[in-house]
């Protein structure tokens, strides 16, 4: 039986950079100024983060139009006999639902969609997952329950640079932005079931990173000890145009988690980056299967 893996850029996988011939990966569109643009397509990340420096920038995201999702299934179908389709958490995007209600309808026993609550590297490690699962022979029934099982058991924590974006996508009020902005206030935000919440602010690139590294020590010690104790947990690092910060993340969680792999050092899509704005930096920690 020959199954496929369908994911959307808000995975932060890059189409480029895809090696596994069983793996396609839809393009997210969002707004600038007006003009729609695909990640990876029509924009380049230096581009993107260019435009973000604009003082008025107008920013805007959406979600792929179920008749594009279909034209992948439909195209993808034609050499596969099954599709296991990984979508940005339903937490987060309307998406979700629409391709649940969808492969219902019109792909039932053929299109599994997965609502595991994850996005960015944590929506990319449940990717290779079912990649590696594929290979090892299980069935699209198995590799669904697998990461409908282990949907809730991941975490990550944003430090958010400035306040200016969130403001724009209603999340802080205008004067709530203007005084943490005034006041040099480090929001960190947290994923947990696919929502995005507040978590705590700081005051310093240092003591956010302090904090990120401090979050993931708390849950691998409380709610995932018993997976980390049992090594099926793993770490990950995104960020929105700050590999320096990135690179002194990993630093900090290496130190703190030796026996721990640090799967990915991600950008964060730009899908994700519209509302974080640039220099966003992300820690993860996820279940992940072993054999």
């Amino acid at each position: 039986m020959r199954i496929a893996v369908v994911t959307d850029s808000g995975s932060g996988i890059n189409p480029v950079d895809i090696h596994d011939e069983n793996l396609f990966v839809i393009a997210m569109s969002f707004m600038i100024n007006g003009k729609e643009y695909y990640e990876n397509f029509n924009i380049t990340n230096e581009e993107f983060y260019n435009h973000m420096k604009e003082k008025d920038v107008k920013l805007s995201t959406s979600q792929p139009s179920l008749y594009r999702v279909m034209e992948v299934w439909n195209d993808v179908l034609k050499k596969y006999d099954a599709i296991i389709h990984i979508p940005l958490s339903s937490g987060l995007s309307a998406a979700c639902h629409q391709a649940i209600t969808l492969a219902k309808n019109e792909y039932e026993g053929r299109v599994f969609v997965i609502d595991n609550a994850r996005i960015s590297a944590t929506q990319r490690a449940s990717v290779d997952d079912a990649l590696k699962m594929i290979k090892e022979g299980y069935t699209p029934q198995q590799i669904s329950d697998f990461l409908h099982e282990t949907k809730l058991d991941s975490s990550i924590y944003i430090a958010v640079d400035t306040l200016t974006f969130l403001k724009k996508g209603g999340r802080v009020t205008p004067q709530a932005a203007a005084l943490g902005n005034l006041l040099r206030i480090k929001p960190i935000l947290q994923i947990q079931g696919g929502k995005l919440d507040a978590y705590k602010k700081v005051m310093s690139s240092a003591l956010a990173r302090k904090a990120l590294v401090d979050a993931i020590e708390d849950d691998l010690n409380g709610r995932f000890k018993e997976y980390y104790d049992k090594k099926e947990m793993a770490l990950a690092i995104a960020h929105t145009n700050y590999l320096d910060g990135a690179n002194m993340l990993k630093e900090a969680l290496s130190k703190r988690f030796p026996d721990l792999e640090i799967k990915y050092v991600d950008s964060l899509s730009c899908l994700i980056a519209c509302h974080t704005g640039e220099k966003a930096l992300g820690a993860g920690c996820f279940r992940i299967y072993r054999h």
